[in-house]
């Protein structure tokens, strides 16, 4: 019996890393700069409407770039998975094939 090690990183496709938003903003999205030095521009400093509406948006784009990324990790996993299935329907032609050839020798 064989036991196949592998690891996690050989398991993802390569480059594949989820989108997500730094959770160290203080206060409200959008309300002005926060505790943590960076402002993340002058709309976003100001705060006010506009500020709110460019957090609402920079939420969106993450939440749509982690969902792209998330559907194609899961097409990406089908994908092998039928692969490996189309190679072990190969494998067990392959194995009938030979033990055909055995019995032809014996006779």
């Amino acid at each position: 019996m064989f036991v196949v090690r592998r690891s996690a990183s050989r398991l993802y496709p390569a480059g594949v890393q989820l989108a997500k938003m730094s959770g160290s903003q203080v206060g409200d999205l959008g309300s002005g700069a926060g505790k943590g030095g960076g402002g993340g521009g002058s709309i976003r400093e100001a705060g006010g409407a506009f500020g709110k509406l460019e957090a609402a948006r920079e939420e969106e784009y993450f939440y749509k770039k982690q969902r792209e990324q998330l559907d194609r990790l899961k097409n990406d996993q089908i994908h092998q998975a039928e692969f490996h299935h189309q190679q072990i329907k190969e494998h067990e032609e392959a194995i009938q094939r030979h033990k055909e050839f055995l019995n032809n020798l014996n006779k």
